[in-house]
């Protein structure tokens, strides 16, 4: 039976590939609707006051949203979370109901929709944006939060090519 070989990655990007980052689906809403998207480029970036960075690729229509209404909410993923990663990974169009079957803790944040099967959630307040090539790395003080499962472990995410998700 013939071995199927892949592609060789080039050392730069396993290298790049190779910065850990934790999962998480980072919700927005927008007048009536909201939506959510699986993030990975995520990091704290400050104590006092609390504030975090993200980045979203700057053809997302989540930016914009961000950007209009000020505000959203990081669902953390918990290891055994893979379902929320099927079920966001596949991206959202602004009109499509992002959160059809899934459980949403209402009135938790204002940012964006908490999701029941999150390991804990922060509810963020834009603090500033810059372009950082093809995405758009979001600066956003933390105005909120809460634990939803305390014995749970954070799902950490390696990928094999550091310039492809």
């Amino acid at each position: 039976m013939a071995e199927h070989a892949r592609p060789a990655v080039n050392p730069l990007a396993q290298a790049l590939g190779r910065i850990p980052s934790g999962l998480y689906i980072l919700t927005v809403r927008s007048g009536e609707k909201a939506t959510g998207l699986l993030a990975s480029w995520v990091q704290q970036a400050g104590f006092e006051p609390p504030m975090i960075t993200i980045a979203v690729q700057r053809d997302r229509f989540v930016g914009d949203w961000i950007a209009e209404s000020g505000r959203f909410t990081l669902n953390q993923i918990a290891i055994g979370g893979k379902g929320l990663i099927r079920h966001f990974s596949r991206g959202f169009s602004p009109d499509e109901p992002a959160f059809e079957g899934l459980e949403v803790l209402p009135d938790r944040a204002q940012g964006g929709p908490v999701l029941e099967a999150a390991m804990a959630y922060l509810d963020a307040e834009l603090a500033g944006e810059i372009v950082s090539g093809d995405h758009r790395i979001i600066l956003a003080r933390v105005v909120g939060g809460d634990v939803l499962s305390a014995e749970a472990e954070p799902l950490k995410h390696v990928r094999s090519n550091g310039f492809h998700y």
